[in-house]
């Protein structure tokens, strides 16, 4: 499993350590540094089964910079992919990307339904 985290993000620790805490094995990869790629986010989009929107991180400075909130219902896919793609601090977090799941943010119901824990 990838955990896909900026690791001064909140949410992110305490997903981080919900994980550890229930013996969730996961490899580590900060996004600032490990932007995921487009061909990445289309796999995770599509596995997550969410709308791209949930994607971005829609309280983060970049996004409010760059007036996304007004940009995006006129922006085909491709676009936002390639806009996602180019900043890691666009996208939301944490991710976890499991072999045939993908958790957008910190829910920690969907990530006990996710993993099959109690």
């Amino acid at each position: 499993m990838i955990f896909v985290c900026y690791p001064k993000c909140t949410t992110c620790q305490k997903a981080k350590k919900w994980l550890e805490e229930n013996g969730v094995t996961f490899e580590e990869r900060h996004i600032k540094d490990n932007n995921p790629s487009i061909e990445e986010l289309k796999d995770w989009h599509k596995m997550s089964g969410l709308p791209l929107k949930k994607f971005f991180n829609t309280s983060g400075l970049l996004y409010k910079e760059l007036k996304l909130k007004d940009k995006l219902p006129t922006m085909s896919e491709e676009e936002q992919y390639s806009l996602l793609a180019s900043d890691g601090m666009l996208v939301k977090r944490p991710i976890l990307v499991g072999d045939d799941f993908v958790l957008v943010g910190f829910k920690e119901a969907d990530w006990k339904a996710a993993l099959g824990i109690q």
